[in-house]
């Protein structure tokens, strides 16, 4: 039959929308206009497929199944059928168990009776991949709807995504036509606390030098006492007096002295070395360290967009990769004195930013399985690119390179 049908995970879109109006997923901080967001539904599935609607299948949970008000209110209006699974509560957090069961259900059977030729799916749920793919095996368009993501991550399954014959995006302008925070809540999601990466590449580094790990001045080297060990405690530091990030946060839980380093050390993400003397030769430029990361220029919506890009567009070759990433890179970027600064570094990419990039590259299994390791040609290839885009907006023609 030439008509379509919506099938709405009513706690994926409310959630989803709660999360990006008011900044967390409970759907007591956003009032709904539940006749208006029905009527958006409609009109959105017909202009999408162009075809009339059948029906729109509400699934949602409820205590024992007990319908609420705003089910109530729902399933009195046309072309709307409410589905109810149980809601319970565990840990102290409420759990819809049988939605998704009947969700599935449900695409199948219409799927199977040719009861329409185009199915809307508004959920985030890899669930529902085999109803999907059985849906698709007899000849149902499957329309798959997003609902934007405030907090940087990504709400939708991958495998949803791939499978999809076609998507969209439910963004912020269509939410607030029916979906609103309450006054209480922000209005917006804040930011999601750095990763343990984040804090160590961004961390002022310690003011005292390495004397607590044995190291000290050549001049001054001597017989030296032994600093009395704890009672109790076993920690020792590697014999090679160079203390990784795990033996400095064992060293803090002990109460011991801070450790002190040279003033030339840096900390590397991805060592076992720890501290690494990057002086000589292999010092970067001052301005180095003044040069924003990517993260650092991303909010919060552009890192979920980055996402979707990354999902949908993206293909992962290694040159291309490097690409993109530059790309977004220059174009966030509100100094464009950094840019020229980048380019004057060529080839040696500023430690910071590279290992963003190659740790931005992992996420497309650009890894070896040795070590976990990228590849030594992919890495070539992944700054070849971000060299080559970096050249574009600069005027100037690098040749391929990396470190």
């Amino acid at each position: 039959m030439d008509r379509c049908v919506v099938l709405v995970d009513a706690g994926y879109l409310l959630g989803a929308a709660a999360s990006l109006l008011a900044g967390e997923p409970s759907r007591s901080r956003i009032t709904v206009d539940h006749t208006a967001l029905v009527q958006q539904l409609r009109d959105q599935a017909e202009s999408d497929t162009g075809r009339p609607l059948l029906r729109i299948y509400w699934f949602d949970g409820a205590p024992d199944r007990v319908p609420q008000p705003e089910h109530r209110r729902l399933r009195v209006m046309p072309r709307v059928t409410v589905r109810l699974g149980a809601l319970t509560r565990s840990d102290g957090r409420w759990a819809q168990k049988g939605v998704d069961a009947a969700m599935h259900a449900e695409l199948t059977e219409l799927a199977r009776n040719r009861a329409c030729s185009d199915v809307v799916l508004v959920t985030g749920d890899g669930d529902l991949l085999p109803g999907m793919m059985a849906a698709k095996e007899h000849g149902v368009a499957v329309h798959l709807w997003a609902v934007q993501a405030a907090d940087g991550d990504y709400n939708q399954s991958e495998d949803l995504v791939a499978e999809a014959d076609e998507r969209r995006v439910l963004d912020r302008s269509w939410i607030t036509k029916a979906v609103h925070a309450k006054e209480t809540g922000a209005v917006c999601a804040p930011p999601p606390a750095p990763g343990p990466i984040a804090a160590i590449l961004s961390a002022p580094l310690p003011e005292s030098a390495l004397s607590a790990a044995g190291e000290r001045p050549a001049e001054d080297r001597g017989p030296a006492p032994q600093p009395a060990a704890r009672a109790g405690t076993e920690e020792r530091l590697p014999a090679k007096g160079v203390p990784t990030p795990k033996d400095l946060a064992a060293l803090r839980a002990s109460g011991t002295a801070s450790v002190q380093h040279p003033a030339t050390a840096t900390l590397r993400w991805s060592s076992d070395r720890g501290w690494v003397d990057r002086s000589g030769v292999f010092a970067e430029p001052p301005e180095a360290a003044s040069m924003p990361t990517l993260a650092q220029l991303t909010t919060a919506e552009q890192r979920w967009a980055d996402r979707e890009e990354d999902i949908t567009t993206v293909g992962g070759d290694p040159y291309e990769v490097g690409q993109v990433f530059a790309r977004r890179w220059v174009e966030r970027l509100g100094d464009r004195g950094h840019l020229q600064k980048l380019s004057s570094m060529y080839p040696r990419i500023p430690h910071r930013i590279d290992g963003e990039l190659l740790r931005y590259a992992a996420r497309f299994g650009l890894l070896a399985h040795k070590d976990d390791q990228i590849d030594e040609r992919d890495r070539y290839a992944i700054r070849a690119g971000f060299w080559r885009e970096i050249g574009v907006h600069t005027g100037t023609e690098h040749a391929p390179g990396g470190d």
